[in-house]
């Protein structure tokens, strides 16, 4: 299992970094540069390759979740077939929807010992995000298909907290109240408050 952190500061750090996550330079075709700059196609040399001490053993083949957990696999597929399905249908010619639902299976296999639901979520939410990156904005969730109750939270008689299956790039916020941003970037899903009253909070 290979396990990594990363914090980047958009811009700056385009084409400058490397290692398990990519070199962030917008092409994602030689993402999988070992530590001898060579570009491979597998998973297990590209992750051995950046080991920290050469003592280290190396990362064996990772069985299939689904062959592990075979009682899992039929609900996966069925869960997973929305991102192939009409709700994403206007996003399958911007973004190829083969591996993401390939991943959601895999992703919704592993997840046997609790937290399957979230699993699922949020690989479906990763297709959503990268259709939303291609100008898609898709409203995928419902009240029994990955639910966010953003109403639960709202004070009686007002309405705070709307959900938005794509935000804006640019919002006002209690740290931007001009609304005005120096760098767009590509609006996130979430819970969304237009009421200035948190910087009084």
């Amino acid at each position: 299992v290979f396990i990594f952190i990363t914090v980047i500061n958009f811009g700056k750090e385009q084409g400058q970094v490397c290692g398990l996550c990519g070199n962030y330079d917008g092409n994602g075709i030689n993402d999988f540069t070992t530590r001898s700059q060579s570009v491979v196609g597998d998973v297990l040399e590209f992750g051995n390759s950046w080991k920290v001490s050469l003592t280290c053993p190396d990362a064996n083949s990772t069985k299939d979740p689904c062959s592990t957990n075979p009682y899992r696999k039929s609900w996966s597929q069925r869960q997973c077939s929305i991102i192939n399905s009409e709700v994403f249908a206007a996003c399958h010619s911007q973004v190829e929807p083969t591996k993401y639902y390939e991943a959601c299976v895999t992703d919704a296999c592993a997840c046997d010992s609790g937290g399957d639901c979230e699993c699922f979520c949020t690989a479906v939410a990763a297709y959503a995000q990268a259709c939303s990156e291609f100008g898609v904005c898709v409203a995928w969730r419902t009240p029994s298909i990955c639910p966010l109750f953003c109403d639960y939270y709202n004070p009686e008689g007002k309405c705070e907290w709307h959900y938005k299956p794509c935000g804006a790039p640019c919002m006002k916020t209690c740290r931007n109240p001009s609304g005005r941003c120096l760098h767009k970037l590509p609006g996130l899903e979430g819970e969304k408050s237009y009421d200035t009253a948190c910087c009084l909070l």
